[in-house]
């Protein structure tokens, strides 16, 4: 599947580049993650539903839309035998290392990409190097082909060490959509973890810096509401018809006016709208898709229940119906200062490390608080670090790219951290 040409891991993140996949549907990354485990020699693989609780998936797409993918993952030339595993959207894989006695060290990687069209000009680097994205309107605009990268790499580098204890790699679906995180939460193969890391690239952070404890996750709600009206002639009956659109318009105008609270920063926001059929037809249907966010978990449960009565009302306003659906979600967390210290000890002393940063804020939401809190809640020990790597263009933009220098820098830290948390189990 991928150039022999190249460094084996260089190989991997272009090969996955060149294949993304979103939310749910990341067969063949699933697959490529699973042929690496079995290079590897790895003592359990956790594949598809077994690595996750299946009931606890969210925004999982149609079952036209997996399949799509699923026969894309074929083509590509996925395993057949792992894309049986996957059938229905069962995507992710856990992989573990035992080792002998010592605690239980866990790292999670995110594996989806996003539905934006990757540039073609010629100065974009996987443009010229000619791994691209070939499933156009998709591409790793986030850098998770580089995330699942450093998670074998890792792999890797702990089985050939002196570990002793257990490892366990988790290549979560879904994060893009915050529909993944509480179903590998709650797989209960998080129930044993010790200390956890959860790592990202970029994050407006240059090759050679590392942020050895990020915080400032904002809990987030994705929810789509969708208007259920009348339908009528425009000109000649308007009053028989319940007007959709209008129910969804007033409902977006004033999500926007939702009291702000005094116990932190809370955010909303209406992403997509539409609804109708024609300019003479009175509107039956209409949706809005969009998101409350606050700084704390609690934060986010009062901007959601305000943004349901606001909908809610604006439906009955309009006398129209409205079902509201939660389409992802994810609570905030943060970092623990024995695992930061770690990290960034670990860290400092590796060449290729210009600057350490102890804490920084993420500023936005991601669904490994899922898996953090549920460690902290078990007694363990949870941590999210970032490693800089200049990326022309922002997260989510067609020009993003990774860093390929930054790879192996990650592998070593994060190694490295994996193997001094095992030996010395520093405590809060």
């Amino acid at each position: 599947m991928a150039s022999t040409e190249l460094d084996p891991l260089l190989a991997l993140r272009r090969d996955l580049h060149r294949h993304p996949e979103p939310a749910w549907c990341e067969f063949y990354t699933t697959a490529r993650v699973v042929e690496e485990c079995d290079r590897i020699g790895v003592d359990e693989l956790y594949v598809g539903p077994d690595a996750i609780d299946p009931t606890g998936r969210m925004a999982v797409p149609d079952e036209e839309t997996l399949a799509t993918w699923l026969d894309q993952a074929r083509e590509d030339g996925a395993s057949e035998a792992v894309l049986a595993q996957l059938a229905g959207g069962y995507t992710g894989a856990v992989a573990v290392l035992e080792r002998g006695d010592g605690p239980t060290v866990g790292l999670r990687v995110d594996i989806d990409a996003l539905h934006i069209t990757e540039s073609s000009d010629a100065d974009h680097y996987p443009a010229g190097e000619e791994f691209r994205s070939e499933h156009e309107g998709y591409m790793h605009a986030c850098g998770h082909d580089g995330h699942v990268t450093l998670g074998i790499g890792v792999l890797e580098a702990v089985a050939d060490s002196d570990f002793s204890g257990t490892l366990k790699l988790f290549f979560q679906p879904a994060e893009e959509r915050v529909g993944g995180g509480r179903a590998m939460a709650e797989s209960g193969h998080l129930d044993d973890v010790d200390y956890l890391y959860a790592v990202h690239l970029g994050l407006d952070h240059p090759t050679g810096e590392v942020v050895a404890g990020v915080d400032g996750f904002l809990a987030v709600s994705h929810l789509l509401a969708e208007f259920e009206g009348e339908s009528a002639h425009a000109g000649a009956h308007p009053e028989e018809g319940r007007n959709a659109v209008q129910a969804m318009a007033t409902a977006i105008q004033n999500l926007y006016a939702i009291p702000r609270h005094d116990g932190g920063a809370t955010r909303v926001n209406a992403g997509r709208a539409g609804g109708g059929t024609a300019t003479n037809i009175v509107p039956e249907e209409a949706f809005v898709e969009g998101e409350v966010r606050g700084e704390t978990t609690e934060l986010m449960h009062y901007m959601k229940e305000k943004a349901e009565r606001v909908l809610e009302s604006s439906a009955d306003m309009h006398e129209c119906e409205v079902t509201i659906n939660t389409e992802g979600e994810a609570p905030s967390a943060t970092s623990d200062q024995a695992l930061v210290d770690v990290f960034a000890d670990e860290a400092s002393a590796l060449d290729d490390v210009e600057n350490v940063l102890e804490r920084d804020d993420l500023g936005g939401s991601e669904d490994a608080t899922y898996l953090m809190k549920r460690v902290q809640e078990h007694g363990g020990l949870a941590c999210y670090v970032c490693v800089g790597t200049d990326h022309p263009g922002g997260h989510h933009t067609s020009t993003f790219d990774v860093d390929e220098a930054s790879l192996p820098l990650g592998i070593e830290a994060l190694t490295n951290a994996i193997l001094r948390a095992a030996t010395e189990e520093p405590r809060s």
